[in-house]
């Protein structure tokens, strides 16, 4: 879709290097896709660096090493420990053996002088005790020698050992990582083993996936039936509005209340709408075929052009080719509702609406930015929630029952994918939708 040729002029591709809207500045060529668009909030504050202590580096260490490493130092300094024990334990029992078992005497002529013997005495004593301090300091130095060599061997036995006793958690971590809302009902850890701590874990973890599957089932299925039984009733009342509106005889009040009761009726019938789609989107995909995103995000444009026509909006488009695998309808209801939002809550005059499709590292990437109030950065994450708007505002909440990008995201995450959104600078939002691709 184009820009209508009555407003004024605007680049073909303005996206996304965001300016503000109502002042006049030199609006730059996009980049392609490649990314999270660039952040347009203020800056984090800055941080002072402080002087590391060594008390204060023994305190923050451990947090920032992995268990297995912490078990493997562990193991390797209960080693270094008990063999610095040993070694002492050894090192006085071989001296009292030693000084023991080896005692010399000498014997000497009778004619030989007193002094003579004390002097030949004392030096057989010191080379007795020289002798047994060579043998204990070479056996000191061989013994430091294999207790280093022992405790480099008792670190890698170690870390193999803490690989070993830490790989059932591996196992847990890795069923949590792939576990989702859809892969609940049919995906557990299972773990086989002795009936110890970790089993008992591993169990408890597994009962409540199970719990977790029937909680969501309920809600899935809660959500759906009510939606279901709210259709009927509200069709009544718009059957019944409508003929009693075509009848020429009734006055203009009765006329003007049956306008405003069809509005709200209708506005019940699309939240109704939303919360099936909703329902839907949250379960498992049971469609799943090749299509081009370029192809869904025109058709998207397409449908919401008479409203952004409408509402005074222009939209640009810069589409290139994104095949993927998925619900071509869900995601095109999901592109849908991002260019409505970006329509809806939009500046009064000459509001502005971006997307482009294309390709990112083997992903497909839908972008819609719209110009708009500003958006605090505290905001945007809460704005994806069932029902919330910006500011939690009620006053407003005739644009829409609030499940718009509650949509977007469960359709996005039921696809494999993530949705992020961030400020853009001089007002409004700049949404990123990224898939695996074919």
């Amino acid at each position: 879709m184009t820009d209508r040729p009555e407003r004024e002029s605007v680049p073909t591709h303005p996206m996304i290097s965001p300016h503000s809207a109502g002042r006049t500045v030199r609006v730059q060529q996009p980049p392609p896709p490649s990314g999270p668009p660039a952040w347009d909030g203020p800056p984090p504050p800055s941080h002072t660096a402080q002087e590391s202590t060594p008390m204060g580096w023994l305190t923050d260490k451990p947090g920032k090493v992995s268990i297995r490493w912490r078990l493997t130092l562990t193991y390797g300094g209960l080693f270094f420990v008990a063999g610095a024990l040993l070694l002492v334990v050894m090192y006085f029992i071989v001296r009292a053996v030693l000084y023991a078992g080896f005692a010399f005497t000498v014997k000497l002529p009778d004619n030989v002088s007193p002094d003579l013997a004390d002097y030949l005495n004392g030096q057989v004593q010191l080379l007795r005790t020289n002798g047994i301090n060579q043998v204990l300091d070479i056996l000191v130095r061989q013994s430091v020698l294999a207790l280093l060599g022992m405790g480099i061997f008792a670190l890698v036995l170690g870390y193999f050992v803490a690989d070993r006793a830490l790989r059932p958690i591996s196992q847990m971590t890795a069923t949590a990582r792939k576990l989702s809302e859809s892969t609940l009902a049919h995906q557990r850890i299972d773990l086989k083993g002795p009936e110890d701590e970790l089993k008992e874990l591993a169990d408890t973890f597994d009962a409540m996936l199970t719990r977790l599957n029937v909680a969501f089932d309920t809600q899935r299925r809660f959500v759906a039936n009510a939606s279901h039984e709210l259709r009927t009733p509200l069709t009544i009342n718009r059957t019944v509005l409508e003929i009693a509106l075509s009848d020429p005889e009734v006055s203009e009040d009765l006329k003007t209340l049956g306008r405003t009761l069809l509005e709200v009726n209708a506005r019940n019938e699309k939240l109704i709408e939303g919360l099936l789609l909703l329902a839907r989107s949250e379960r498992e995909l049971a469609v799943r075929k090749p299509l081009d995103v370029e192809e869904v995000a025109r058709t998207a444009v397409e449908q919401v052009a008479p409203f952004a026509e409408e509402h005074g909006v222009a939209v640009s488009t810069e589409l290139a080719s994104a095949p993927a695998v998925g619900d071509p309808v869900l995601l095109e209801r999901s592109v849908s509702n991002l260019l409505e939002n970006a329509v809806k809550y939009n500046i009064p005059e000459n509001g502005k609406v971006w997307i482009r499709t294309g390709m990112v590292d083997g992903g497909l990437v839908v972008q819609v930015a719209n110009t708009g109030q500003h958006v605090p950065a505290y905001e945007v994450n809460s704005l994806f929630e069932p029902f919330r708007r910006l500011h939690a505002d009620r006053v407003e909440s005739a644009k829409g029952s609030g499940l718009g990008l509650s949509i977007v995201r469960a359709v996005v995450q039921a696809h494999g994918g993530n949705v992020t959104a961030v400020p853009r600078d001089g007002g409004g939002l700049v949404v990123t939708i990224r898939l695996p691709g074919r």
